[in-house]
């Protein structure tokens, strides 16, 4: 492997467990894992894999459209809602 150096990451704890259990369960360690991800990454010059956010799925957007083809049309009506401010923390 070279020389090899340390490098620090930032993970909430709930993350941190449920990785590691994961990728133990997987056969590895936290730092393989981070490994194979990075040299992934190097192959394919890109993530590995799809950044999803379910917002945009089909079925998601289907739903928004029928909703305002409801209100529309008149078959449902546009309420107003408090807004609800998320703590993102």
């Amino acid at each position: 492997m070279g020389n090899t150096i340390n490098v620090t990451i930032r993970l909430d704890r709930e993350t941190k467990e449920s990785a590691e259990k994961l990728f133990n369960d997987l056969g590895m360690n936290l730092s393989t894992a981070f490994n194979v991800f990075a040299r992934q990454a190097l192959r394919q010059g890109k993530i590995p894999f799809e950044i999803y956010d379910p917002f945009f799925s089909e079925n998601n957007q289907a739903e928004l459209r029928r909703r305002i083809d409801d209100i529309e049309s008149g078959k449902a009506k546009l309420t107003v809602h408090d807004i609800i401010e998320a703590d993102d923390d």
